[in-house]
């Protein structure tokens, strides 16, 4: 969470998109048209304090017999996947990396992480497969032991209909709006399979089968 300036009381949620020389940390975000958080954030220069505090709530969980790793993101998703392939990488797991986008994205594309399959789709045919990324995700059911995804919540919904799915092991972050972080203010709760949980503590990270997706509004 981080603190985006006088203007803004309720700090603002991040993924971490990089972490390098186990210190510094990246963060990788969309200025939004009427976001005074991120429009704030933007405008830091180097040497500029900044109030952070997390990592909240839980992350990714890589099971010890899974070797071959489908990575699914949408739009600024990319942010915590990319974390998740580099780091997997370095444990000797093999890495597909499925980024969708509505046009492409030279900053990601020319970030590619050495060693990971990376693929791309666009809506509009700029980069790519022509189309969008779930369009992608049959192709890699098979070769995949488990799948992770970051993404809108269209992105989850269409995943959540996908009839390949439904036996597979697949974890989604969930990106829904947080007012404290601390599990106080309950604005991010949802409804699961297993009774109300808070994104802020109990993810943001879920099972994809465990979130009952007709219950979960776009923000």
């Amino acid at each position: 969470m981080a603190n985006c300036g006088h203007d803004c009381i309720l700090p603002r949620p991040f993924s971490v998109h990089r972490v390098t020389n186990y210190k510094n940390l990246e963060l990788y975000f969309a200025v939004l048209e009427d976001g005074k958080g991120t429009d704030w954030l933007s405008k830091r220069e180097a040497g500029d304090n900044i109030g952070l505090f997390g990592p909240l709530g839980n992350g990714f969980s890589v099971r010890s017999t899974s070797q071959n790793l489908l990575l699914v993101a949408g739009g600024m998703g990319i942010a915590s996947l990319y974390f998740l392939a580099e780091d997997e990488l370095k444990k000797g797991h093999s890495v597909t990396l499925l980024y969708g986008a509505a046009t492409r994205n030279p900053y990601i594309e020319g970030r590619l992480i050495p060693g990971a399959k990376f693929i791309t789709a666009t809506e509009d045919g700029t980069s790519g497969h022509h189309g969008k990324v779930t369009d992608l995700i049959p192709q890699y059911i098979e070769w995949a032991d488990q799948i992770f995804a970051c993404g809108p919540l269209p992105m989850y919904k269409a995943m959540a209909r996908m009839p390949e799915l439904k036996s597979r092991p697949v974890q989604v972050s969930l990106e829904v709006r947080m007012g404290c972080g601390r599990g106080v203010c309950y604005g991010c709760t949802i409804k699961t399979r297993q009774g109300l949980r808070q994104v802020c503590q109990d993810g943001p990270v879920f099972n994809l089968e465990d979130v009952i997706w007709e219950e979960l509004a776009s923000v």
